[in-house]
């Protein structure tokens, strides 16, 4: 079977999975009480990407927002807190950080079955695919560099400073994180992964050093971004189109315009830890390991990035160096081996909700491919025999 056009399949709305579905009535009356600006009947969508919380598009005569729930049924412990997205939000849009702005929060089950939240809807581009098919490399050399000092952003904020400084433990962020996704993997196993038992064993006494603490998204990467739409062009182009003469780095201020990160998506996972946890979880898309069916974590493995306008990982992470003055360098193969085994285990945790009957989205089965790949690559960092 050929792989899935992950823009196509993953972009946009579809009508509500059966075991997700909400009452629109009930959620009206309750709108019509906290925003009555958006009072009147509406429509409800499920939005397709993402496996997390389940996240829909509400659409009434006047506006469109965005309400992100508690998925029913059985949860793993303190998965899915969307009491806690809400906080963050609250605290980055006092800031001006790219964020939809949250509107209200609703803790009483009785309205649609679970906890949730509603947000603003931001119109914009998600690219689902790192490479980006479609812009011009000087627009993905734009978004590129937006998506680094969006996240050197977040990283410089003192929690305090913005009301977070109870948002999490921040100290030993590694060591815990380690530890609760080897129990939330073990609680949703389907089978022996060599690999995984590896890390597992070896991880814990090959911690990093203690970095500074700071606030850290926790699932930061492409796809969990909004970007600015594309200003017109005269023609569309072809997936990836060669430089062209005089297109220097950066595209101009039009690319700068059209690589305007909007949006920081999906906070589920956001805490307080270590920054450079947090950017080198993003850095696996230099190396994740390609997905058949595409229905995978994306991949830049394989592409020109220089023709494409995408930098290199080490001239990624040298961006970010320098506009923070955080420096995962040194331990970089620690913070990769690491990573990998964290989305192996979130990835195994989304296998469980399927075996659960919770999953949130329909192609959530096809993540169980995914588990033994991550985790044989995070054995790669640990061994030194993968690209550095």
């Amino acid at each position: 079977m050929p792989p899935i056009d992950r823009q196509a399949t993953f972009s946009g709305t579809r009508e509500v999975a059966d075991a997700l579905r909400l009452d629109p009535g009930r959620l009206a009356a309750y709108l019509a009480q906290h925003l009555p600006d958006a009072a009147g009947p509406l429509t409800v969508r499920q939005f397709k990407g993402g496996q997390s919380n389940p996240t829909y598009l509400i659409q009434t005569p006047t506006r469109r927002l965005v309400l992100r729930r508690k998925p029913p049924g059985k949860l793993l412990p303190s998965a899915h807190a969307v009491d806690r997205e809400y906080r963050v939000l609250q605290a980055l849009a006092r800031q001006q950080f790219p964020v939809a702005r949250p509107r209200f929060y609703c803790a009483d089950e009785t309205v649609i079955g679970t906890p949730f939240y509603v947000m603003d809807f931001v119109d914009g581009r998600v690219f689902w695919d790192p490479g980006m098919p479609g812009p011009h490399p000087p627009e993905r050399t734009a978004v590129y560099d937006a998506m680094n000092a969006t996240l050197a952003r977040l990283h410089g904020f003192d929690p305090a400073a913005i009301g977070l400084a109870d948002f999490g433990r921040g100290e030993s962020y590694v060591a815990r994180q380690v530890e609760r996704w080897s129990k939330q993997y073990r609680a949703s196993q389907t089978e022996v992964v060599e690999s995984m038992e590896r890390l597992i064993a070896w991880l814990p006494a090959h911690l990093p050093p203690p970095a500074p603490v700071r606030l850290v998204h926790g699932d930061y990467r492409l796809d969990n971004l909004i970007v600015a739409p594309s200003l017109p062009s005269p023609a569309a182009p072809p997936p990836y189109p060669p430089p062209q003469a005089g297109e220097g780095k950066g595209g101009g201020e039009g690319g700068k315009e059209r690589g305007q990160v909007l949006a920081v998506l999906d906070w589920e996972l956001s805490t307080l830890g270590d920054p450079l946890a947090d950017f080198a979880y993003h850095l696996m898309q230099w190396d994740m390991p390609p997905s058949e069916s595409g229905y995978g974590v994306g991949t830049l493995v394989g592409l020109d990035l220089a023709a494409i306008g995408i930098p290199s990982r080490t001239a990624y992470v040298d961006a970010y160096v320098a506009r923070t003055g955080l420096d995962p360098r040194p331990h970089l193969a620690v913070y990769l081996a690491y990573n990998f085994f964290r989305l192996a285990a979130i990835l195994q945790g989304i296998v469980g909700r399927v075996r659960d009957g919770t999953a949130a989205n329909e192609n959530a089965a096809a993540m169980a491919l995914m588990v033994r790949p991550l985790a044989d690559k995070g054995w790669g960092f640990v061994q030194g025999n993968t690209s550095g």
